[in-house]
């Protein structure tokens, strides 16, 4: 990948998600009336920058994170400087618990309200993102033995010519219409011949279950995981899956169920790279999947393919704020998957992944960048919620129990506080950048 990749991606992404975080802190403090001496992109040695009015705006030497500096901030902040409060009505100390709680909280906030404004900005102007089978023809791709499309007599390759009144049906029209516990009247064309039939849906919670998987290539997105069998074998990203075990792959949901069924047996993968077909001999490992769940893995995630279609403004928010709930729900499954050991620690990604995805995103387009930026967002705002000291969430967390007692902990325990979150999160950071690392050493045999 090309260098420029990077950090166009890096500068992209993860700057721009500091920044409206940072931006999200900076806002509430100056609507407290808090004096920021420091607006920092990046940790460490400032590099370049602007001063307007208090606040000097710079970039630091660390692209690690960000911060703001606001003036007479707790001592024990690890961005706090050295000067100590004073008492001046416009440093942090000086305001009330609920105002200061209200200012760490702010930035997550920012981070999880984001991605729907990016979302929709990206609707309106490019169009709405959908998967590109959505506006291709109803065609059936597998028929079920036993199931209601095969009583009528449908068979793979047949296509739907009325789906309920509704002339020339797309995917979309299905999966829209496709409930449960429905009553459907086809008219379909089989070998040429138009022929009818009625289709029930009743227990059958999974459209695809009727006609089969929407239509799509199985293209493969990313191999990082040097343990995993793709990697070791040589497959590419770009490389698309035809067959496994002499059976067509014509989706990606018709893929992870061929990857299962084979179990642990070693698979024969025919992949097509460019004009080429090559043969590859895959023996699947087991790993836990996004939801904890043990399956049998070759190491390789499918690239979505979409089409753009145009949306009103209404479309579009409505949407946005939907895909951003579901991220939401999504990391906090994540997080609750972490804490009960479903997931394992060294499947996160640092900065490194996080820089490699960055690159990747730019080589495939806005969209990519757009839907990257908004996961990250979704991921800094949970994150930073979580009570762990040094976190927003550590900090509101401290402010809350201050306010039970209603009086401040020591200066000593609260040093404490934040040095016992310090080591946690650089102990966690080096784990997870090492183990990104060595997934991106070529693997030699």
């Amino acid at each position: 990948m090309n260098t420029y990749d990077y950090v166009i991606g890096i500068i992209l992404v993860l700057g721009v998600i500091i920044l409206v975080h940072e931006w999200g802190h900076f806002i509430v403090a100056r609507m407290f009336g808090v004096r920021v001496d420091v607006f920092s992109i990046g940790f460490g040695p400032r590099l370049f920058g602007i001063k307007r009015g208090d606040t000097d705006y710079r970039v630091s030497a660390l692209p690690l994170g960000g911060y703001i500096r606001m003036a007479g901030q707790d001592m024990t902040d690890i961005d706090s400087g050295e000067k100590p409060p004073t008492g001046a009505p416009d440093e942090l100390m000086s305001k009330k618990r609920w105002q200061r709680a209200l200012i760490s909280f702010a930035g997550p906030a920012v981070n999880l309200i984001f991605p729907v404004f990016l979302l929709a900005g990206y609707a309106l102007i490019r169009g709405q993102a959908v998967p590109k089978y959505v506006d291709q023809p109803l065609t059936v791709s597998e028929v079920p033995k036993d199931s209601p499309a095969a009583k009528i007599g449908l068979q793979a390759g047949d296509r739907i010519t009325s789906l309920n009144g509704v002339a020339n049906p797309t995917w979309g029209t299905w999966l829209e219409k496709g409930a449960p516990d429905r009553v459907f009247q086809l008219t379909f064309s089989h070998d040429g011949q138009k022929q009818s039939g009625e289709v029930s849906t009743a227990g059958i919670n999974d459209p695809t279950q009727v006609f089969g998987d929407p239509p799509g290539h199985t293209l493969v997105d990313d191999i990082t995981d040097k343990e995993k069998p793709a990697y070791r074998a040589g497959m590419r990203r770009g490389d698309i899956i035809e067959t496994i075990n002499d059976q067509p792959i014509p989706s990606p949901q018709r893929m992870i169920a061929a990857v299962q069924k084979n179990g642990g047996a070693p698979a024969q993968v025919v992949v097509r790279r460019g004009s080429q077909l090559l043969n590859f001999t895959l023996t699947p490992v087991q790993g836990k999947n996004e939801r904890g769940e043990t399956t049998w893995q070759l190491g390789i995630s499918v690239a979505p393919e979409y089409s753009f279609r145009k949306v009103g403004f209404s479309e579009a928010v409505t949407s946005s704020v939907e895909k951003t709930a579901e991220g939401t729900v999504q990391v906090i499954q994540i997080v609750g998957q972490l804490l009960t050991g479903k997931l394992a620690v060294k499947q996160l990604q640092s900065v490194v992944g996080i820089a490699s995805a960055a690159g990747h995103a730019v080589q495939e387009g806005t969209y990519a960048v757009v839907a990257l930026m908004a996961a990250l967002s979704i991921n800094l705002g949970i994150l930073n919620l979580l009570p762990i000291p040094i976190l927003d969430g550590g900090h509101i967390l401290l402010l809350s129990l201050e306010g039970i007692r209603r009086r401040d902990f020591s200066l000593a325990f609260k040093e404490r506080f934040i040095q016992v979150g310090l080591v946690f999160l650089l102990v966690l950071i080096v784990y997870v950048m090492y183990n990104d690392v060595m997934r991106m050493i070529p693997l030699h045999s």
